[in-house]
């Protein structure tokens, strides 16, 4: 039995002590890094007619800001936006609501700045303008290189046209 018991310890011993290194695939962690960086900052311009009072727009903005992704998007997509990309895989959405809550916002987040009657507390009072709004979106790095926030135009998540519709929503009246 001790016999046993030792010949098996020796090769678990062996088992445990071989060298495994060509079976372990080791990547090339500078390459994935690189992939991942950010680009960098851009101070994007916000396109002429970008604000609008357009519903369909807000709608299409109100969306994004609620909404993940296409896959597990809550009800039909507005007119004019799609839950799948032409590849087929699901649209990403801003989550915005995760971090930020506004006016009618189910589970709205704290994280993030208070977005409720952004226009009349800011706007309209000349702390802030479309085109802050518009650029916070597009690329929130513009005053704060550390922010958790997504960085949207800059990696493509969203175009132009997105970010319009998504800061026409935060400042319209709901």
């Amino acid at each position: 039995m001790k016999r046993s018991l030792t010949l098996s310890l020796l090769l678990g011993i062996t088992i445990f002590a071989a060298d495994y290194s060509s079976v372990i695939e080791v990547p090339d962690a500078s390459k994935i890094i690189q992939k991942d960086l950010l680009p960098p900052l851009g101070v994007n311009k916000m396109p002429k007619e970008c604000v609008t009072n357009d519903l369909k727009a807000i709608a299409r903005g109100s969306y994004m800001f609620h909404n993940l992704n296409g896959g597990n998007a809550k009800g039909s997509a507005p007119e004019g936006l799609s839950k799948k990309l032409p590849n087929g895989k699901d649209k990403q959405y801003g989550n915005c609501v995760a971090c930020h809550n506004i006016e009618g916002a189910i589970g709205g987040g704290n994280i993030g700045p208070d977005l409720t009657n952004y226009t009349e507390i800011f706007v309209k009072t000349g702390v802030r303008d479309t085109e802050y709004v518009y650029q916070k979106i597009a690329d929130p790095r513009i005053d704060n290189p550390h922010t958790n926030m997504t960085v949207n135009l800059t990696t493509k998540l969203f175009n132009e046209k997105e970010i319009c519709e998504i800061t026409s929503y935060i400042l319209s009246t709901k």
